[in-house]
């Protein structure tokens, strides 16, 4: 029977084994203090369930130190703030559609003048809604904002105007997604995450696969050049890629009831740059990786600030700007943009058009990454 320092001197050597496999494991090693690190920063301090200083178009028909007390109350609440001010309709439903403003503050002409009379004038609010989260605190404040400012200027003779209820009507239109439902919003935006976990992982894998199986020695034994090892490898899984966005696009019509109204051939082509995107993705990993697991690795360490910084499950327009303009990089982030978008909102091509650049853009970098990272020997 073994004495007990017997059984701590075995423990111990497999302990120090074990440190010592950890150590020439630097990828792996790496990830465990990298990923909860990446987890602390992006929860404490990008991720921000109440947003706010969102973008703001006002269309104002006239100029008075009332309209002027009620936008400058708005903008003073934090929930607004204004990056535009024009007279043409056509123009802020633009930047609505496409996403550059988050509501238009709309101010008719004679508002003073009928508010003075007490006559209810209406303001009206536009919100995108379809991201019903970002919309629902600053709309439902808005009433009470307003109300809040005129007292500014509703004093002496004028003081029986700021009392309840408000001497305005306060109409909201939530474009997109009037009754806020949540699937309308969510299952577009799970095309774009399956695809990008689903397909840079499997990419990723299948060619670690080859140097873990021993095969890679007939893999580069081919008369095949980078270029066409590369086009060989991923092209099965974009046919794994169309049918997956098949099964999820029949699947938000007919269990969802998300409605489609924007051009099909527009959005299966950002599915096709989207898709050419993450199996270049996956192949860039595989030339860093020795091991599936440090592709899966590898991934997931991709993945994870992707989907909390693209605006999918959290506004995206609530975050600081520093998180902002790393989320820009993601290409999920814009591809969310244009499904919502032709989905929901009917946009055109040029309404989408940067969107389908910055991924293009992404596209291009990452295949060249990978094919100066592929090597044709297994050094």
């Amino acid at each position: 029977m073994s004495s007990p320092s017997q059984i701590l001197q075995r423990i111990k050597a497999v302990f120090l084994k074990e440190m010592v496999q950890m150590r020439r494991d630097k990828m792996t090693f790496g990830m465990m203090f990298m990923m909860p690190i990446m987890q602390l920063v992006i929860f404490g301090y990008a991720i921000n369930n109440d947003p706010k200083q969102l973008p703001t178009a006002v269309l104002v028909e006239e100029q008075s130190p009332i309209t002027r007390t009620i936008v400058q109350g708005l903008a003073n609440s934090n929930y607004y703030e204004f990056v535009m001010q024009t007279d043409d309709p056509r123009e802020t439903g633009d930047l609505l559609a496409r996403g550059k403003v988050a509501f238009v503050l709309s101010i008719p002409a004679g508002f003073t003048a009928q508010l003075l009379r007490g006559e209810r004038p209406q303001l009206l609010i536009e919100a995108d809604a379809s991201d019903p989260t970002a919309a629902s605190a600053a709309t439902a404040q808005a009433q009470t904002i307003i109300a809040q400012a005129l007292r500014h200027d509703l004093k002496g003779g004028l003081a029986s105007l700021s009392g309840q209820p408000p001497p305005f009507d306060l109409v909201v239109h939530r474009k997109y997604n009037p009754e806020g439902v949540t699937a309308y919003n969510i299952v577009p935006g799970l095309l774009g995450v399956i695809l990008t976990m689903t397909l840079a992982m499997m990419t990723g894998m299948a060619m670690t696969r080859e140097h873990e199986y021993g095969t890679m020695e007939n893999l580069l034994a081919m008369p095949a050049r980078p270029g066409e090892v590369m086009v060989g490898k991923i092209a099965p899984y974009a046919f794994v890629g169309a049918a997956q966005t098949a099964v999820i696009l029949i699947a938000a019509k007919l269990l969802f009831n998300v409605p489609f109204i924007g051009p099909l051939w527009l959005l299966l082509f950002g599915v096709m740059i989207f898709v050419v995107a993450n199996l270049a993705l996956g192949f860039t990993f595989s030339t860093i990786a020795r091991t599936q697991l440090q592709a899966m690795q590898l991934t997931f360490f991709f993945f994870l600030p992707s989907l909390l910084l693209s605006g999918f499950m959290f506004p995206f327009r609530g975050m600081p700007d520093w998180a902002q303009i790393i989320g820009e990089i993601f290409p999920l982030t814009h591809f969310l943009r244009l499904v919502r978008g032709v989905m929901l909102k009917d946009v055109g091509f040029l309404q989408v058009l940067g969107e389908l650049l910055a991924m293009g853009l992404f596209t291009a970098i990452i295949v060249a990454v990978a094919m100066l990272r592929y090597r044709r020997t297994l050094d």
